[in-house]
């Protein structure tokens, strides 16, 4: 059984949660999230947190306890706190702007790229940096993934858009093997 399953959801203040039948909907000051259950799942709400119910004990509900205990813990902390994500630009010329809420991306290539955020996003600038926030978690890992894919970071120079945090293992090039060896 899984552990993450069956620890209770605490619902903070300002966020309501509506089951009705299969479905579980939280609403709060940042918007409203939707979530079906699962097969062999039921949840209950006991004043001001949720607990998932494993009603049948199969392999497909046991991977699955702990899924959904944290797709419906994310909701409720998104509607509440929200998610973001922070990229970085590294490279000679690569800059970033935000034009409305269009990003404006300048990467090395001969043209600039245009992004525009989805729904439920909103992107901000500092400097080199691109912040992705949202409420929905899923959403704002994605937009971040779709910015990182425009130049993902390479080995020899360290060149691209890599998240915060992110280390890039760096290769030597041809020339560290002429040194080193016959020279």
């Amino acid at each position: 059984m899984s552990r993450i399953g069956r620890q209770p959801i605490i619902i903070p203040e300002g966020v309501q949660v509506q089951i009705e039948g299969r479905t579980v909907t939280v609403t709060g000051q940042r918007g409203s999230l939707t979530q079906q259950l699962l097969p062999g799942f039921e949840i209950e709400q006991k004043e001001n947190r949720l607990e998932l119910v494993q009603k049948v004990e199969n392999p497909e509900t046991l991977r699955n306890y702990g899924l959904l205990r944290s797709l419906i813990a994310n909701m409720v902390t998104g509607v509440s706190e929200g998610f973001s994500k922070t990229l970085e630009i590294h490279g000679v010329g690569y800059r970033v702007q935000l034009k409305g809420s269009e990003l404006v991306l300048s990467l090395g290539y001969s043209h600039p790229i245009n992004y525009q955020a989805p729904a439920g996003i909103e992107l901000k600038t500092e400097q080199n940096n691109i912040i992705v926030t949202g409420y929905d978690k899923q959403l704002v890992g994605e937009v971040a993934a779709q910015i990182r894919e425009f130049r993902k970071p390479e080995p020899y120079k360290g060149k691209g858009i890599r998240y915060q945090g992110e280390h890039i293992r760096r290769k030597a090039g041809k020339t560290a093997a002429k040194t080193g060896a016959g020279a």
